[in-house]
């Protein structure tokens, strides 16, 4: 039989493997349609709509993969974690950043989920963005 916590993991892995597949349509439907999400060093935007928007404007600015995915769950499955390296390319530029001009970067990421109804309803990101920064050449 599989555990809440094994379930939990499962999903979280499926999550970062429908963004290594760019299948965006199938990581939305791995959502609650009130889904909190918590931008690295930046707002807190609700709504499956909201992260459709977020996730369209970062596929124009750049292209990442995730690595070296570890997840994590707690034992009622109510909560998880992972922590992965983003390998990207900034392809154009992102408002408010340094010039894109095909730059690549690495960095370690943290990501910490509230998970309902085999979903996914609260995600949260942190990186250094100092560390972006200096990677891009700002």
């Amino acid at each position: 039989m599989t555990s809440l916590r094994q379930n939990a993991e499962d999903l979280l892995t499926r999550y970062y493997a429908t963004f290594n597949a760019q299948d965006r349509e199938a990581m939305l439907e791995l959502l609650t349609e009130d889904v909190s999400h918590g931008i690295n060093q930046g707002a807190v935007e609700a709504g499956r709509e909201a992260f459709r928007a977020f996730l369209q404007r970062m596929d124009s600015c750049y292209a990442e993969v995730v690595e070296e995915l570890q997840v994590f769950a707690s034992d009622d499955g109510s909560r998880g974690a992972a922590e992965f390296y983003i390998s990207g390319k900034y392809l154009n530029t992102d408002e408010g950043l340094p010039p894109a001009t095909g730059q690549t970067y690495r960095l370690r990421v943290g990501a910490f989920f509230d998970l309902r109804d085999g979903k996914v309803a609260r995600v949260t990101n942190y990186y250094n963005l100092a560390d972006w920064l200096r990677q891009v050449g700002a």
